[in-house]
């Protein structure tokens, strides 16, 4: 295609960005406003400007653009010519739909955005700045705990200090804590009341301001307390801790959810650097230069040395070579490639030159393509609303109801002071339902779960691919290095009339001297059978068919049926055999000596011995099982058969993985996907749980949820059942959390008060808070004993 096609307006009625996917899939176009992807068949809405159609993915971007088109196309043009665009955007976890320009907090919830995978650099600058806060936090919440733990052990005077002066010492180490440490905290809080979107945080930020603002007024001026909220001495009890103690656990909480945020966008990083920055660009005169990636246009005649990196997408114009397409395809073999063969950029070339035209560049790239799918998927993919913030969102506004009754209450029918014992009474409610255990509920429980996992060599990327494993019910598997080891190995041999080993030890031999990925096999085959390949003379390779050579004065032909047949070797009698074998899955060599055929060989990717055993465990659980794979039919239902899978989909491209996921997804099926190439990437990032094996690739493992360390299957199995204890165990702590509220809460409002004269003094709201958590905390240890 010629580069003139990209300026707007060359035709009337130009559809703006549309881009044929890989091998022509609909064409999708860019909304310019938000820069989505948008389908024309279903975009929200269209405007013409100087002639070209822009689609837009809701009402709100069409508005805009209409504003000042102008502007958004201007902003637009230079994006076309590099694949990275430089304007980062940030979006929540927890609402996709929320997309800003820089790096913030949700309105809805108060997280951090993080950067839309794929846009801009990542920014760790929040990262390190909640990382500070938490470890002075740390710092200082522990002689708080010291300090106010003592009178509960019966040390009346902690390090020799009276109530008084002890209430000073908290307030100077408590003070930083809350108002420095717990600054991000009590803005989101501010954040939720502006927006009435209630959360965590505002429930947090109430219980945290209350308890060091009664604190604050317990230090400066005891005086202003009844008796009843008096210790010996005449001071008052202070809250000190446990504020200091809830903003800290809150940060620790938002700095692991950061991390986990941080590593996802990392995996993008990762595949924009495959692509190399440079190409050999070659003149007219034919001399060649070495120009920058994004400066390649289309249309460019590029030259790839052997060992390179191929830059962009393009067609051979000359040359030949073995390309290993590996990241792409996920197959092992690498693939011959001669003039007007299609190449792909980012894949690696074999030990021959090429020359070849420009075709696809910058964002049109294959590899491009698959960036954004995995940023895409990983957008779409929002976490499970947090139980606790659903419950949170109710809480709030229970526990400020009860206060407010409480008050009422008080300074209606109590004793006087009345107005001390209303706001008291009030600020107890409030401060026993600061949700500590409801915060650390989750996390803790996760962090155990990911210990445990982890020791079994299954490793959880964040909480959320924990919460999902136990819904699934379909297990979407490539075959190629996930249910195979990912590498051809010779598996049968058959000769007749001369010893095995003698005519094995003469095909090495041959094979020795050809880069052929089934001649290493054979090699390989042979030494593991403790032979040497014999030292060969005359060697000679027929590109794709066979190679010759001579060993010991004898001939020796290696390679398919038609070059044997063409050099008038007669292969009928293995005939028969090589095709039982195909059936198997299995790729078949003919070899000769002095012109007469000795036997064939077969190499094939063979099944993990973990993946049969894996399979049935999973079938045992209900779930069902489909393979993908870029194979033939014939290969996949071979391995279908041998493993009893139910379902086989073959000569599925890399691009239509993710669409497969998608179709099982609106049939309403939770599906994994266990992958280990960069192909399987988007369809890792599209599926409910992606799982990548440890020994495949990093950016498998970056778009998963789940690593399983050895690559073995079985793990899925075991990260099922980890799952479902794990979730078991985190509701099992929110009703531990908000069973103590339940109880703390009446006893605070003075319920008892009447019959036994009992409130709540400050200490014993402190120490059941302490004894929720720690109830919380050994419950989540339990998750240790968990059988996998």
């Amino acid at each position: 295609m010629d580069h003139s096609h990209h300026q707007h307006g060359h035709h009337d009625h130009h559809e703006h960005g549309s881009q044929a996917g890989p091998h022509g899939a609909a064409a999708q176009t860019i909304d310019l406003v938000c820069g989505m992807q948008v389908d024309p068949q279903s975009a929200a809405g269209m405007h013409e400007h100087g002639g070209t159609k822009y689609y837009f993915c809701s009402k709100h971007c069409l508005a805009q653009f209409k504003s000042d088109p102008a502007k958004y196309v201007e902003k637009s043009a230079p994006a076309a010519v590099h694949a990275a665009p430089k304007g980062a955007q940030y979006t929540c976890p927890m609402h996709p739909e929320i997309v800003q320009d820089a790096p913030g907090n949700c309105p809805k919830c108060g997280m951090a955005l993080v950067p839309i995978a794929g846009t801009g650099e990542a920014d760790d600058s929040e990262l390190r700045d909640l990382t500070r806060r938490l470890w002075v936090g740390v710092v200082l919440s522990i002689p708080l705990v010291l300090l106010a733990m003592g009178p509960m052990v019966g040390i009346h005077e902690p390090f020799g200090l009276m109530p008084r002066p002890r209430g000073w010492v908290e307030f100077v180490f408590g003070t930083p804590v809350v108002l420095w440490v717990g600054w991000p905290i009590l803005h989101k809080f501010w954040l939720s009341l502006m927006h009435r979107s209630l959360n965590m945080y505002s429930l947090i930020g109430l219980g945290v301001g209350l308890a060091y603002v009664f604190s604050l007024a317990a230090v400066l001026a005891p005086g202003l307390f009844p008796q009843e909220f008096r210790e010996h001495g005449g001071a008052v009890g202070t809250y000190f801790e446990a504020a200091a103690v809830i903003v800290t656990l809150v940060v620790l909480g938002d700095v692991l959810q950061l991390r986990a945020m941080g590593q996802t966008s990392q995996a993008i990083q990762q595949l924009l650097e495959l692509a190399p920055n440079v190409a050999w660009r070659l003149r007219d005169d034919g001399t060649e230069e070495q120009v920058p990636l994004e400066t390649v246009k289309v249309g460019d005649r590029l030259r790839v040395k052997p060992g390179e990196k191929i830059p962009v997408d393009g067609t051979v114009l000359e040359g030949t070579s073995r390309v290993d397409e590996s990241m792409i395809t996920g197959e092992p073999m690498p693939v011959a490639k001669e003039s007007g063969a299609r190449v792909t950029g980012a894949t690696v070339n074999g030990n021959g030159s090429l020359v070849f035209r420009a075709e696809r560049v910058g964002s049109d790239t294959l590899l491009s393509q698959i960036v954004h799918m995995v940023a895409q998927a990983q957008r779409t993919r929002a976490p499970i609303q947090k139980l606790a913030d659903i419950i949170a969102a109710y809480f709030v506004q229970i526990v400020v109801a009860i206060a407010i009754v409480t008050a009422l209450a008080w300074w209606f029918f109590g004793p006087e002071p009345k107005f001390a014992y209303a706001f008291l009474n009030a600020i107890a409610v409030l401060i026993i339902a600061c949700p500590c255990a409801v915060g650390l509920a989750t996390p803790i429980s996760m962090t155990v779960a990911m210990g445990q996992g982890a020791r079994a060599g299954i490793l959880f990327r964040n909480a959320e691919a924990i919460e999902r494993m136990r819904d699934i019910d379909t297990v979407v598997a490539d075959k190629t290095g996930t249910l195979t080891l990912g590498h051809p190995v010779l598996t049968d041999f058959a000769v007749e009339g001369i010893p095995e080993n003698e005519v094995l030890a003469l095909v090495a031999g041959v094979e020795q001297l050809s880069e052929h990925p089934i001649g290493l096999a054979i090699v390989e085959g042979a030494k593991k059978r403790g032979l040497t390949p014999r030292p060969a003379g005359a060697f000679d390779a027929i590109n794709g068919l066979g190679v010759q050579a001579d060993i010991d004065g004898k001939r020796v032909l290696v390679g398919s049926r038609g070059f044997l047949t063409q050099r008038g070797v007669d292969t009928k009698r293995w005939e028969e055999r090589a095709e039982a074998w195909r059936k198997d899955a299995k790729t078949v060599v003919f070899f000769a000596v002095n012109g007469v055929a000795a036997g064939i060989a077969a190499v094939a990717d063979p099944i993990k011995d973990s993946t049969r055993e894996a399979i049935v465990a999973l079938k045992a659980t209900g779930v069902r099982i489909v393979m993908l794979t870029g194979d033939s039919r014939s290969t996949a239902e071979a391995v279908a058969r041998q493993l009893g899978i139910d379902e086989a989909l073959a000569e599925v491209l890399p691009a239509d993985k993710a669409s497969h996921v998608k179709r099982l997804q609106t049939a309403g099926r939770k599906v994994a996907m266990a992958g280990d190439g960069i192909n399987d990437a988007p369809a890792l990032a599209q599926a409910d749980v992606g799982i990548a094996m440890g020994t495949g690739t990093d950016i498998a493992m970056e778009s998963a949820g789940v690593t399983l360390v050895k690559g073995d299957l079985r793990g899925i199995a075991r990260a099922a059942a980890l799952s479902r204890a794990t979730m078991r165990n985190i509701r099992q702590n929110l009703a531990f959390a908000f069973g103590y509220n339940a109880l703390g809460i009446p006893i605070a409002a003075g319920v008892l008060y009447p019959a036994f004269g009992l409130l709540l003094s400050p200490i014993f709201a402190a120490a059941a808070m302490a004894l929720s958590s720690v109830s919380v905390v050994t419950n989540a240890l339990r998750l240790n004993r968990v059988r996998l």
